[in-house]
């Protein structure tokens, strides 16, 4: 029981605490000053009537004594003759006349009641003999002249007692006890004030836990839910409101914070949707552009990369945002901008700090560099460094590094400055042959014999067509590799390759060379510019006269190429092969073969060649859409060949049927497989 009364009270204080916690710090000394305020009246009053009633008893004590000395002396002498009949008259009438008298009581030396107003019931005989004591009080002094006065309390009040000693002629006659009520007029006032003071207190104290109330109510709650409304709406939650029903200026400050929420809550999507479309269009260019992007803070730490980057430094499969840039860069990379990283932080440091000296530097604070990376795979790649700055273009916020792979730029120049180089060698060889042997039939022309101005003609007339030959290819090489779009037409396949084999035909015949070819009767029109086309034939079957020995073959094959055995073609084919019986490529020199003034008789005979017939080939082929490919074999011979797109008008002339090809084939098999 004692422990649930414990919890019970534990619990109303907590209530309380909660309750009065609410409360602003305004309200609470208000409370207080109210309950101040109210004790210090209330004390006043309840000072005050007790000041009337001290006042009063006091008034009631001079009264009491100077009644009962009063009586005392007129009922002197009869007590003194034991007249008690003349006692009873005199004190009835004594006792009738006013209403401030409650009791009079007569008794003996030895406390004996003879006579007593109001009357009791007599206990004998005679009708007034009151066999009763009266207990006189401790203090009470029979000898003394001053009457000896008291009160105590009744249920109607406090009464006066006031007991007179009866002496008459130097003896002792008993004692007269005298009850004096208190003076009705100044105990109704007192219990009027006390009342009202009572009444005032509640009443103040109702006001004010009812205006707490009241202000709880309709101001603390609304005032709080404001407030967090408020503080909801500075967090960024735009969504809150507040339904509270509630009138007048109250209830106009709600309906306008509602409406305010409301404008900031469409406010917010509407930046929102502008936000995220600009940062998708954002996102969009910067994971599209070409060049690599990487955007890194003031403490090193990535906050974006886009595709680019990621593929340059090999970051697919790392997490790196978030991280520290200099934790995931090569390390190529990071030797050369780790220090103009750390230059660039230590400004905005400062910058920060408001300090104004300017940063040490080096040639480095160009914010470009060109480094050569060997993983996954050896590239060369531009880096720039570029800080940005705040709007007021004061503060820098962060570093943008831009990543250009230059690989392809660089193999380019190299192949220009390759080029020129090859190309002045190539023409200074021939320009150096014929300026010397004219200078020599020049200045001993007449010495020299008719047979040596001959020679000296021949070579001459030699070198001036190697250096047309090579001027020509370099002329076509370039024009090639140029934007110029060449016409394709449908074609008969059959006439360049007659034409090639006609201009070639002495040349074969002189070197003993048997120059064949194997046309696919009724092959198909196929897709291709004429002239572009001989010039291939021109350059692969002039290769393959070169390059064969006496005794060896050459040929041209064409044929459509059968769809069964070629399902990944798109559209139907033909195929041209030129095939020799010469010396063969060797295997390391295949993959270089279609370089710019790459020869292989640098390395295995020296027969004289520009470098450049077979990369007019390869661009001539790539012109119509194909890629010209071969096979090779040191001592056995070299096949070259590519496909050409067949015209789907004279396909569908032709119908359906194909005739196989017959006749000989490939001369590098034939000639492989006899040893």
């Amino acid at each position: 029981m004692w422990q649930e009364r414990v919890g019970a009270l534990k619990a109303i204080r907590d209530i309380f605490n909660r309750w009065w916690s609410e409360f602003t710090l305004q309200t609470r000394l208000m409370a207080v000053g109210t309950l101040v305020v109210s004790l210090v009246m209330s004390g006043l009053t309840f000072w005050a009537v007790n000041t009337i009633q001290q006042d009063a008893r006091m008034n009631d004590t001079r009264f009491g004594r100077d009644l009962g000395l009063l009586l005392a002396a007129n009922i002197s002498p009869m007590v003194a003759e034991d007249d008690l009949t003349e006692v009873a008259l005199f004190s009835g009438r004594f006792y009738s006349r006013t209403s401030s008298v409650r009791y009079i009581l007569y008794a003996e030396p030895d406390g004996t009641i003879r006579f007593g107003i109001p009357f009791s019931e007599p206990d004998g005989s005679h009708a007034l003999t009151i066999q009763r004591r009266i207990q006189l009080p401790e203090s009470y002094d029979p000898d003394s002249d001053h009457p000896f006065v008291r009160q105590h309390d009744t249920p109607d009040g406090k009464v006066t007692d006031v007991f007179v000693p009866l002496n008459y002629e130097n003896e002792y006659l008993g004692v007269l006890a005298v009850g004096i009520n208190p003076n009705p007029t100044v105990v109704a006032s007192s219990n009027l004030t006390r009342d009202v003071t009572i009444a005032v207190f509640i009443s103040i104290w109702a006001m004010v836990i009812l205006g707490a109330v009241f202000n709880a109510l309709t101001i603390t709650k609304p005032i709080k839910e404001l407030l967090v409304g408020v503080r909801n709406i500075a967090a960024g939650n735009f969504k809150q409101r507040i339904e509270l029903p509630l009138g007048g200026e109250l209830g106009e400050l709600i309906s306008s914070f509602n409406y305010m929420a409301e404008r900031l809550a469409r406010y917010e999507e509407q930046n929102i949707e502008e936000l995220t479309a600009e940062k998708a269009k954002l996102e969009t260019l910067v994971s599209t552009i070409a060049d690599g992007a990487v955007l890194i803070d003031t403490d090193l730490q990535v906050m974006l990369v886009n595709p680019t980057a990621q593929r340059i430094f090999g970051w697919e499969s790392e997490q790196v945002v978030g991280d520290n840039v200099l934790h995931h860069l090569p390390h190529e990379v990071k030797m050369e901008i780790s220090e103009p990283l750390q230059e660039v932080v230590a400004k905005a440091d400062s910058d920060q700090q408001g300090e104004q000296e300017e940063q040490p530097s080096d040639n480095r604070d160009s914010g470009e560099f060109r480094i050569t990376l060997t993983r996954p795979y050896e590239r060369t790649v531009r880096i720039l460094l570029t800080q940005v700055l705040d709007q007021y273009r004061e503060t820098i916020k962060g570093i943008a590094i831009t990543v250009q792979d230059i690989t392809r730029e660089v193999e380019l120049n190299q192949a220009k400055s390759q080029f020129i180089s090859n190309v002045s060698h190539e023409l200074r060889t021939p320009l150096f042959n014929i300026k010397s042997f004219i200078e020599t039939l020049t200045e001993y022309g007449e010495e020299l014999s008719s047979q040596e101005q001959q020679e000296f003609l021949k070579t001459t007339n030699s070198e001036t067509d190697r250096l047309t030959r090579l001027v020509n290819d370099v002329l076509d090489l370039s024009r090639l590799e140029s934007s110029k779009v060449y016409q394709m037409s449908p074609l008969d396949l059959s006439q360049p390759i007659e034409q090639t084999l006609r201009t070639y035909h002495l040349n074969a015949k002189d070197k003993e060379i048997e120059l064949l070819q194997a046309v696919q009767p009724d092959l198909p029109p196929v897709i291709g510019n004429y002239d572009l086309l001989l010039q291939v034939f021109a350059n692969l079957v002039g290769n393959a006269l070169k390059f064969t020995q006496a005794g060896g073959k050459v040929m041209i094959r064409a044929y459509l190429l059968d769809p069964e055995d070629h399902p990944y073609q798109p559209s139907p084919q033909v195929r041209v092969e030129v095939a020799d019986t010469g010396i063969g490529i060797d295997t390391e020199d295949q993959e270089a073969i279609f370089d710019r003034f790459f020869r292989v008789e640098n390395q295995v005979h020296t027969l004289e060649g520009t470098g450049l017939g077979l990369s007019i080939v390869r661009n001539i082929v790539e012109k119509h859409h194909s890629t010209v490919r071969l096979v090779s074999e040191l001592g056995i011979g070299t096949t070259f060949w590519f496909d050409l797109l067949v015209d789907q008008s004279a396909l569908a002339d032709q119908g359906d049927g194909q005739e196989a090809v017959e006749g000989e084939q490939l001369i590098i098999n034939s000639e492989s497989s006899s040893g």
